[in-house]
């Protein structure tokens, strides 16, 4: 088989990120063979779903064998302690690429395990897609369409065949990709994703501190608030890695964050606000073009 070929996938976590792009490549891609790896009763039912032709779980290594692409949809701290165990038994040709949510620390504990000289070849990735419920049973083939796929690194990557043939195949399930090396990754996403993240949590945790026995105030919530809320339905188990792995920016944006909040109240008493909604109102327009 050319080494530039993709053709048999090991995806290394079958919940929503890897069950949804195990089947995008069943929708918009032919003849790859999909093995999937998670606990028994997780990548049961991502087999049963058609998602992945054969599931593992328990060692890694046959999971592995004779994977053209190695694709981990684990969580950071978990893709991370995996990665040595990887980088020992994925066959020399595979290309191995993560879909964590932070680029910094991954991408620097494999720089030190997949050296570019040595066969199989680390590419560090993020799709931005997802949604606040997690698991295979939400997983959809459609999720990354429209949406960027961040690639960590420069460009001229796709010189590498496996690299090349990894992003069109990243193109043939809807998604558009992006380069970036990995510290800009970590700042955009932590004002554009995380940011709001923490923001949807503060706003409902100081919601639901003042309910009273009747409900109110949600009682009298419109569809304003859910649309508002919809973030604070992620689990924290979906965001403690990422939290962790990002703190630098989180802690600064949310400084920021918090100077902004301070300037809205000091204006409620004027009509300087108006400039603050115009520009909100821009941003929403620019979001809804994207």
């Amino acid at each position: 088989m050319p080494a530039h070929l993709i053709n048999r996938v090991a995806i290394l976590g079958t919940g929503l990120i890897g069950g949804s792009f195990a089947l995008a490549l069943r929708k918009y891609t032919k003849e790859m063979h999909i093995s999937g790896w998670d606990r028994a009763d997780v990548v049961r039912e991502a087999q049963t779903r058609g998602a992945v032709d054969e599931a593992f779980s328990g060692e890694l290594a046959p999971a592995l064998r004779n994977a053209d692409l190695v694709y981990i949809a684990l969580p950071i701290a978990p893709t991370i302690d995996l990665l040595p165990e990887i980088a020992r038994h994925a066959p020399a040709h595979a290309l191995v690429s993560d879909a964590c949510s932070t680029k910094v620390r991954i991408t620097q504990a494999a720089a030190e395990l997949f050296p570019s000289e040595r066969g199989r070849f680390f590419l560090g990735g993020h799709p931005m897609a997802g949604r606040e419920l997690s698991g295979i049973a939400h997983a959809n083939g459609d999720l990354f369409r429209e949406s960027t796929y961040a690639l960590i690194g420069a460009s001229s990557l796709q010189e590498d065949p496996r690299v090349s043939a990894f992003a069109k195949i990243i193109e043939r399930i809807g998604a558009r990709p992006l380069w970036l090396g990995a510290q800009q990754h970590d700042y955009a996403v932590g004002l554009a994703s995380h940011l709001p993240q923490l923001a949807a949590v503060a706003l409902a945790g100081f919601l639901y501190d003042r309910l009273d026995e009747n409900g109110l105030p949600i009682t009298l919530a419109g569809p304003g608030l859910r649309d508002s809320l919809r973030l604070a339905g992620s689990p924290y188990s979906t965001w403690r890695d990422i939290v962790l792995t990002n703190q630098e920016v989180l802690s600064a944006a949310l400084d920021l964050f918090a100077r902004r909040l301070d300037d809205l109240r000091e204006k409620l008493a004027s009509r300087e606000l108006e400039a603050d909604f115009d520009a909100a109102n821009e941003l929403y327009k620019l979001l809804r073009s994207l």
